[in-house]
């Protein structure tokens, strides 16, 4: 996994500060980075909500014409430029031609999804025949366990991520040894292994690697929920040999809420892998529209597909995968890596715990440091009071995700600055102070 070469974000930090005569915590820095940062111009194809139009922002804080810090695309990415005026498009095609627009139209609504369905399949890393555009990721996932979770009397187990595993290093994260060593204890009773890629509350990745690795020498099949991982990280489902995959397109895919969601099967289960659930879209195409109440079932995943594919929700997902495609993926995570690496600098920097002042509010981040065994979120462990915390952020424009007792936020290399994130610090520094001094005055 490609992240910035041999030296950490720290050391990077540190030597591009040195060179410009200033501190990491310098303003000069992050105007720096953002000035040498090749990915910059994507940003501009991103609809960034000004302050003034957020729910929770004081005005007698804040300018309302100028940017918020958007720091939530592991809930819900932004709005690319061009989704409005695509989905515009099927309206009027729809307006206009009324039923002809399933087989006529740039954009055939009957085969809409297959036209992104190459596109989708690169970002995963798996080939065009083994990926789908369907459901909901909670559909899509029922749908593939139905198939998959087959249990016997001797094998019978789900192995799933929970606070069932013992850590070496941190309490709130699970060792990629204590999973492996569970699955080779327990491996002979278990049907499936289902991870997430990233754990959506630490934020740490897991080595899917290792852990397909290791079901499949006891015979498990391996899935993955890839949720906080699509568009995040570096996925190769077909060369990592897994089972069946299933994610959601509207984190850090910016598909929208309630986005299209994808699926993936191996080819290695083409003809033996079928779907517990049928509809009408799992049939043939060539024998769809003969109704004859004879299933000619489609191979693979694409058998999998239920009903026909809903095209304004493919037109969303097309504007952001048309991002993607202008960006090489390695650059992306090169610059998520020193991204987040910065963030993670700054905090340690203001927040980290002060043993001779036990009063201090501080901050542990609980996600891994080793880039390797994260994306770009950061999930932040406040010391005390952190809804006052999230109420004040909220207040100066900035957009993170609470999840009680933790604050999380991610820094997305397609639209974020490093800018961003300086200003984010600025304002956590700011909204601790009045936390303080709310608390000093027993409010």
């Amino acid at each position: 996994m490609d992240g910035c070469g041999r030296s950490s974000p720290q050391q990077i930090l540190e030597h591009t500060a040195s060179i410009l005569g200033c501190s990491i915590t310098d303003e000069k820095l992050a105007i720096h980075l953002d000035q040498e940062d090749e990915l910059q111009h994507l940003r501009d194809q991103f609809h960034i909500p000004k302050i003034k139009d957020l729910p929770s922002t004081d005005p007698a804080l804040v300018k309302g014409e100028e940017e918020c810090v958007y720091l939530c695309g592991h809930s819900l990415g932004l709005q690319p430029k061009k989704t409005k005026a695509y989905i515009n498009e099927e309206l009027d095609n729809w307006a206009k031609t009324g039923v002809h627009g399933h087989f006529h139209g740039s954009y055939p609504w009957a085969l809409a999804d297959e036209c992104l369905v190459e596109q989708m399949a690169n970002i995963v890393g798996a080939k065009k025949e083994e990926t789908a555009l369907m459901n909901g990721l909670s559909v899509n996932l029922h749908l593939l366990l139905l198939s998959f979770y087959k249990p016997t009397s001797s094998r019978h187990k789900i192995l799933m991520e929970a606070n069932a595993f013992p850590s070496d290093h941190d309490e709130e994260t699970l060792s990629t040894d204590d999973i492996l060593s569970t699955i080779e204890r327990e491996g002979d009773s278990i049907a499936v292994i289902l991870f997430s890629g990233v754990q959506y509350y630490t934020g740490q990745l897991f080595d899917m690697v290792s852990i397909t690795r290791a079901g499949h020498a006891k015979g498990c099949y391996v899935g993955f929920d890839l949720a906080h991982a699509v568009g995040n990280v570096e996925v190769r489902l077909h060369d990592w040999n897994v089972d069946f995959a299933c994610w959601c397109n509207y984190k850090y895919l910016n598909s929208g809420a309630g986005a299209l969601a994808g699926a993936y099967i191996h080819e290695k289960h083409k003809f033996t892998i079928k779907p517990t659930l049928l509809g009408w879209w799992s049939h043939d195409f060539t024998t769809r529209f003969q109704m004859d109440n004879k299933l000619d079932l489609t191979p693979g995943v694409n058998g999998f597909r239920i009903s026909n594919p809903p095209i304004l929700l493919i037109r969303s997902l097309q504007a952001s995968l048309e991002i993607f495609n202008q960006a090489d993926k390695k650059a992306l995570r090169k610059k998520s890596v020193l991204l987040t690496g910065y963030l993670e600098c700054l905090i340690k920097h203001y927040h980290s715990k002060v043993p001779d002042n036990p009063q201090k509010l501080f901050i542990k981040i609980i996600t891994p440091s080793n880039v390797e065994e994260r994306g770009c979120q950061l999930s932040l462990l406040f010391s005390d009071h952190i809804n006052k915390i999230f109420v004040e952020l909220s207040k100066r424009g900035v957009v993170p995700d609470i999840r009680e007792p933790i604050v999380r936020i991610a820094p997305v290399p397609l639209y974020n600055s490093f800018y961003d994130l300086y200003k984010f610090i600025n304002i956590l520094n700011e909204s601790l102070q009045v936390v303080s001094h709310q608390l000093k005055d027993g409010m």
